[in-house]
């Protein structure tokens, strides 16, 4: 007898990686990389914050086709241009049974806007909140805000109780050395709750069965594990070990269509991929000569721009699963996208303007990359390097796990002469980009141009935004958008790569929906 419960606890404990029929309702779930946290406040990252939003839930949500709806407000209205007004849900409870209160709506917005916060950009500068009653929650802008909750979906709300009891009154600051009781513990509202998290290891999570809305699964359990290796993530599909993988290695879409047990789900997503340029230091970052930066020269950012192949690229490295883009936007959210032309392919142009930069002789410059955030991150960078090489531009790529990687080039630090980026609007707004890339770089986590890693900086830019955050006219918006972004292509401020595609790999026993933001929702999932 003892013997026999060994074996079977065992085989409990493999679980993780344990043949189909070893646990019929438990969804195993492959990432290239792991979460960052489970402080819903740590790091603006789609990888972290799809799997969070199974857990947290914020005041709306988006349904599959990325439209507004209801979430822990289940109504809100507008009472005057500056003053919106949100009824929560009544009979909500967090996972720890504590109930859901206008005052975690109000603890959860000020610790979001609090330092070490990396999504204070979800609140407006100037933003009040005023507790109503103990389901009504009032928000007071300084200037009208057309876009106020556009970003909300993933301004997850937080148990002030729970939080206090724990020490975990503050955000977890990105760069914290060591882990927190916040990023390794979670209470949320959602329909799953965190069963264990072991950093680098992955998330266990459980259905929570009280869980205000309709579970629409039929999960008894979700492993969450990062796996580097595309080969392996695609050996465990194939073998039955996993029901899900993220991304799919573009040289391994058509293997796994061909086999009977899984397929590719495909489509397009609304990230777009990027390089940036250093624009604001005098000189080459850690040079102890001091040489003048070249990325300050516009020639030398258009050089870059025409160096670069992307039809290639799409070809070579991305399997086709990518869309050349000439904006920093995708066409599904800025229609004028589509007429927009990219500057063709032109090694020899880019020579010229290099030559007449005073860089005949080209210059040396370091590109930093992540190897485990986007689609073929690592190859891409290479590819590039080895473009940029063709015009003169010796490019040594750094590439980083993604932590190591963010942790160089976000803020505080942005040590960064040369990246590669991406960058998908949360309120699926091009105002959003407007806000974090686009705007002179500020200071604190509500400033503008946070995300602006290179420091661009126009004042026309900046002073047509300040006036489209105020325009409710969609003609009038229209038009100061059209003309930001003319500005900032026209300063050759980034060279847009592409919109990468989507590559889940599914198990035939799973039904899933692929959102184009990437996030994967839990609560309608199915295992057959």
């Amino acid at each position: 007898m003892r013997q026999a419960l060994a074996l079977l606890l065992a085989c409990l404990m493999a679980g993780a990686l344990s043949p189909r029929a070893a646990w019929a309702e438990t969804l195993r779930w492959l990432q290239q990389s792991d979460i960052h946290s489970l402080d819903p406040y740590s790091l603006n990252e789609t990888t972290t914050l799809s799997l969070l939003g199974n857990v947290y839930e914020g005041l709306i949500r988006r349904d599959s086709s990325l439209k507004i709806e209801p979430a822990l407000a289940e109504s809100w209205e507008q009472l005057t241009p500056q003053h919106w007004r949100f009824r929560l849900r009544q009979g909500v409870t967090f996972h720890n049974g504590n109930p859901f209160t206008a005052e975690d709506v109000v603890f959860s917005f000020r610790r979001v806007l609090a330092e070490g916060s990396d999504l204070a950009g979800r609140i407006p500068p100037g933003t009040e909140i005023e507790k109503v009653d103990d389901h009504t929650v009032d928000f007071r802008t300084p200037q009208p805000s057309p876009t106020l909750m556009a970003e909300w979906a993933s301004w997850y709300i937080m148990d002030e109780e729970w939080a206090r009891e724990n020490g975990a009154e503050a955000p977890t600051p990105r760069s914290v050395s060591g882990e927190s009781f916040a990023s390794l513990n979670a209470n949320g509202t959602g329909p799953f709750k965190v069963v264990e998290r072991v950093p680098g290891e992955g998330v266990t999570l459980a259905p929570f069965a009280d869980w205000w809305d309709e579970a629409a699964h039929n999960l008894t359990e979700v492993i969450y594990r990062p796996v580097p290796d595309g080969a392996a993530r695609v050996k465990a599909l194939l073998d039955g070990e996993a029901e899900l993988i993220q991304p799919v290695p573009v040289g391994k879409v058509a293997a796994i269509n061909e086999s009977e047990d899984a397929t590719v789900m495909a489509g397009p997503e609304l990230r777009t991929i990027f390089l940036g340029m250093d624009q604001q230091r005098a000189s080459v970052l850690g040079d102890p000569e001091g040489r003048r930066n070249p990325f300050l020269d516009a020639r030398v950012r258009e050089a870059v721009y025409l160096a670069i192949d992307v039809e290639r690229i799409k070809r070579q490295v991305m399997g086709n699963l990518s869309t050349p883009a000439a904006l920093l936007i995708s066409p599904f959210l800025y229609k004028p996208a589509e007429e927009m032309k990219r500057p063709a392919y032109n090694p020899e142009r880019a020579r010229a303007l290099l030559a007449q930069a005073g860089y005949a002789k080209g210059f040396d410059t370091q590109l930093d990359c992540p190897r485990d955030r986007y689609l073929n991150d690592q190859d891409l960078c290479l590819v590039i390097a080895a473009m940029l090489g063709e015009v003169g531009v010796r490019v040594t790529p750094a590439i980083r796990p993604k932590d190591a990687f963010f942790e160089k080039v976000l803020a505080p630090r942005y040590e960064t002469s040369f990246y590669l980026f991406g960058w998908l609007p949360s309120s699926f707004e091009p105002s959003n980009v407007i806000q974090n890339l686009m705007l002179c770089r500020g200071e604190g986590p509500q400033a503008h141009g946070r995300f602006n890693l290179g420091g661009y900086c126009n004042p026309e830019v900046d002073r047509l935004a300040a006036e489209l955050r105020v325009e409710q006219d969609p003609d009038q918006r229209r038009a100061k958008l059209d003309k930001i972004f003319a500005l900032v292509a026209g300063d050759w401020a980034y060279v847009p790569l592409h919109q990468q595609g989507l590559a889940w790999g599914v198990s035939e026993r799973l039904e899933i929906k692929q959102r184009a933001d990437d996030f994967v929702v839990l609560s309608k999932a199915r295992l057959r």
